[in-house]
């Protein structure tokens, strides 16, 4: 374990993507510093996945269980299967699916250049292929493995806009990439292979049945943590949540989905007017993030949280609400 020293940036700086700011992005993690940028997803913390220090900065930078092992981002699959040995049913997944929302937690292939507190001591390492545009050209030009977690204090909502991030982690990052609003708005789906059989280990992005149709029935995640993810409280608004709610009670903001919706609410957020899971997995943290600001201004005392339903995106979106609503420890 490596000694940890306390990091605070003198300065957090936040730049749009260009040559100039991704080559700077890449000498700053080769430095052994924090960069934000933009996924497909979320927004990622980065730092070099083989910098024992870099990384304990990163979860010191988090305040982040030691236990609670980090999603390694390499630029190519070609890079990844020097990390982790792929079965057949991996590879057929990292085919079809990379670049793109989906991390594969695989055997670790040793001796392993990643640094063993990235994979929180584990045998296997979470690997993924992000889609986004600058994510995929800092890597390029960083030329290594970055281990990137999303780049919000841990437990709490997950920063899908640049400002996010510098709200959360301010005087701790070195520079944020601001490319905008992230596509998805939640994170990638982790998939295992434990015991050979292939696990959803976190729901996300890329919807179970599309898994599914790739390789076959996926098994429960199972106890331990095993992948990012998996803490029971987690994605949380300082606010209480209530879940399921179809009224509205005193004082309650609200979080809607679809067209019918209970009046009284003190503020009304719509994940989707028309029902569309893929918007409101989209605007999930975004909506929650502005819902808990009301709260903590006074202008309501807690969330309530409409029904949403189970299928598609659904199951990714309910997975976070169930963690956002949690009690906390």
């Amino acid at each position: 374990m490596p000694r940890l020293e306390t990091v605070h940036e003198e300065e957090t700086r936040l730049a749009p993507p260009s040559a100039g700011t991704l080559g700077e992005a890449a000498r700053l993690l080769a430095e052994g510093r924090l960069v934000a940028f933009p996924t497909e997803t979320v927004y990622g913390l980065g730092a070099d996945a083989r910098n024992a220090l870099a990384v304990a900065r990163l979860y010191e930078a988090k305040g982040r269980p030691r236990f609670n092992p980090l999603i390694v981002h390499v630029a190519s699959r070609g890079e990844a299967e020097e990390l982790a040995a792929f079965d057949a049913r991996a590879s057929r997944l990292a085919d079809m699916f990379w670049p793109g929302p989906l991390t594969l937690v695989l055997p670790r292939r040793e001796p392993s250049p990643i640094a063993e507190l990235a994979t929180a001591g584990l045998a296997t390492v979470a690997l993924r292929v992000p889609a986004s545009t600058v994510a995929g050209a800092l890597l390029v030009e960083f030329g290594g493995p970055v281990a990137a977690p999303s780049a919000n204090p841990s437990g709490a909502l997950s920063p899908t806009r640049a400002e996010h991030v510098r709200e959360g982690l301010f005087g701790k990052v070195a520079l944020i990439l601001d490319g905008g609003p992230c596509e998805a708005g939640i994170e990638s789906t982790i998939v295992g292979f434990a015991r050979g059989e292939p696990r959803l280990l976190r729901p996300g992005a890329l919807p179970r049945a599309a898994i599914e149709a790739a390789i076959g029935p996926l098994g429960a995640a199972g106890g331990g943590i095993s992948a990012p993810g998996q803490l029971e409280s987690h994605y949380a608004p300082r606010a209480p949540l209530r879940l399921g709610a179809r009224d509205v009670r005193p004082g309650e903001a609200l979080l809607a989905f679809g067209h019918e919706v209970p009046e009284g609410a003190a503020l009304t957020l719509n994940l989707s007017d028309h029902g569309d899971l893929v918007d409101a997995a989209a605007s999930l943290f975004g909506h929650l993030r502005a819902l808990d600001a009301a709260v903590a201004a006074g202008r309501a005392r807690s969330i309530a949280v409409m029904p949403i339903p189970e299928d598609g995106l659904g199951e990714a979106i309910n997975d976070r609400l169930a963690r956002a609503a949690a009690p906390r420890s």
